[in-house]
């Protein structure tokens, strides 16, 4: 197979990719049998000449022939493609059925490649199908309904499926495109194994976790909704068992953990039960929202539909080394909404959301500081009491019926007088409240915001307008803890608890969270053989 790297081609030409391939390459010509878009990213640093990047496999006919013709291009390589490892069944047996907590990414994948390969698997969920789940959203949403069990960070799929539902990560791996590839299968835009930035989509997402979840069990496998663990058992430093909702006792000897970065109640459980932890840093912040055309024009230097591309992203930093902070945009959602995304009554906080199409008109990102253990202390749990704490004061500052508040750029820097806000300015539902936002923040935080802003008002033309409206808060960016594990993945301290994804500080985002599902569910079943017998219920 032929690897081509650095291919540049105007975006308005992407039809003609194998054309112009042939044009740039003649002993390619009548050679071809498939291109393999590996990766196509946008350049747009020659405003408004945009450009698609690409890298690209090619199945050629004559393979040695051809390659021999091209090899003075130092961008065309004779390469395999690196595939996963196959899967080695061990032999050690189980006692009972391997049971995944949590249905999110991590839970999701992990619980998919141990059903198909026949290890049944139970999953327990605390909250509801995706969608039951969408429909108490949107009541929260609408009509400020709030179900502490049944919510943006609790149900089917996890925290993403309510998200732009970007698929993008800094992991490296080869299973990565195998797992891209299943979720193609069940339902995401083939276009995600190749672009530079991968997004599916919140509408797009609710239908492909039902489709895995209807594969999980069609293998054998088990998924338990409103299936909350209250406790785990143990006896002599190892899982014996998990009780369901506080009266079900559910035999274990293989817990996967995947219970998310929200799931305080858990985190405190599993902290009375003596499984090890330990603080770790996470960002809190707050959201802000432009016209999607503002951050088109920034970027591309002309309306994105004029050149026949998506509505245009950002990625801003900012280092202050006097002070030792830095500010930067996080789950920057292009044609998305802000959303109320609580999980725990009498606090409000906020994400980002788009669908596919990313088509409202509206970017909106997290603009978030990092803190850590010496903002909110030592102790495994503070960071928890930390997010907590600023939730509370946005809940009551927002007017104690889950209105977040918000504040103008200009009413923050002091620019100006009036913190009023025209309802085409924002997203939030189910409402929001004119408020100083530097009073559901650290000090320190919106200092770092307000050195922030100017800054990037300078790499994008009009971030920092006086009438650009930011909600808060967003504090859920990641863990604010991380349960230890060793090498093999298995908690330090309970042997056969095994804690995945991104609640367990071990992922940032969906994909790195379904690796580490996956991965971590191989190794088990490296370790184990497949149940058998009517013995494993």
């Amino acid at each position: 197979m032929l690897r081509i790297i650095n291919f540049r081609i105007p975006v308005q030409e992407a039809e003609r990719l194998e054309e112009l391939i042939v044009k740039k390459y003649s002993p390619l010509r009548g050679q071809i049998k498939t291109i393999h878009v590996v990766r196509r990213a946008v350049d747009a640093r020659k405003k408004p000449n945009i450009t698609f990047v690409y890298t690209l496999f090619l199945e050629v006919q004559n393979e040695n022939q051809v390659f021999k013709k091209l090899s003075r291009h130092k961008d065309i390589t004779l390469m395999e493609p690196e595939i996963p490892e196959p899967i080695q069944l061990g032999t050690e047996l189980m006692q009972h059925r391997p049971v995944v907590v949590g249905f999110g990414p991590a839970g999701m994948l992990a619980a998919f490649y141990l059903a198909r390969e026949g290890y049944r698997p139970i999953v327990l969920e605390r909250g509801q199908d995706v969608d039951q789940r969408t429909l108490d959203v949107e009541a929260f949403w609408k009509q400020g309904i709030f179900k502490p069990e049944s919510n943006v960070q609790f149900g089917e799929g996890g925290a993403g499926t309510f998200s732009d539902g970007k698929l993008t990560t800094r992991v490296t791996h080869p299973r990565l495109h195998e797992i891209a590839t299943y979720f193609v299968e069940f339902g995401a835009p083939e276009e995600i194994l190749y672009k530079h930035k991968p997004h599916v989509g919140t509408d797009i997402l609710r239908h492909m976790v039902k489709a895995m979840r209807e594969q999980i069990i069609a293998w054998g496998g088990e998924v338990r909704f409103g299936a909350h663990v209250t406790d785990i058992m143990t006896e002599n430093n190892r899982i014996t068992g998990v009780t369901i909702n506080g009266t079900e006792s559910l035999p274990a000897d293989i817990v996967l953990c995947g219970i998310g970065h929200s799931a305080r109640d858990t985190y405190r459980m599993l902290y009375d039960r003596g499984v090890q932890m330990e603080g770790k840093s996470f960002a809190i912040g707050v959201r802000i929202e432009h016209d999607q055309d503002v951050i088109d024009t920034s970027q591309y230097g002309v309306h994105s539909a004029d050149i026949g591309l998506g509505a245009a992203e950002y990625s801003l930093v900012y280092h202050d080394k006097e002070k030792d902070r830095s500010c930067y945009s996080f789950c920057m959602c292009p044609g998305g909404q802000v959303v109320a995304s609580a999980s725990e009554e009498g606090g409000v906080v906020t994400n980002g959301m788009s669908l596919y199409a990313r088509d409202s008109g509206i970017a909106n990102s997290a603009l978030v500081v990092t803190v850590g253990p010496r903002d909110f202390g030592a102790h495994p749990l503070a960071g928890i009491d930390f997010q907590r704490e600023w939730e509370e004061k946005a809940f009551i500052l927002g007017g104690r019926n889950y209105h977040a508040p918000i504040q103008t750029v200009g009413h923050f820097l002091e620019r100006t007088a009036d913190n009023h806000v025209q309802r085409e300015h924002y997203s939030y539902e189910p409402g929001v409240t004119p408020a100083d936002i530097r009073e559901c923040l650290p000090t320190f935080v919106t200092d770092t915001l307000a050195d922030a802003l100017p800054y990037f008002g300078r790499r994008i033309h009009g971030f920092d307008g006086d009438q650009v409206c930011m909600t808060g808060v967003e504090t859920r960016t990641s863990a604010p803890l991380r349960l230890l594990r060793d090498e093999d993945r298995v908690s330090l301290s309970t042997e056969g608890f095994y804690p995945i994804g991104e609640g367990a500080g071990y992922a940032g985002g969906i994909m790195s969270a379904a690796l580490d599902g996956a991965e971590t569910a191989i190794l088990i079943m490296n370790r184990y053989s497949p149940l058998k017998g009517e013995n494993h219920e």
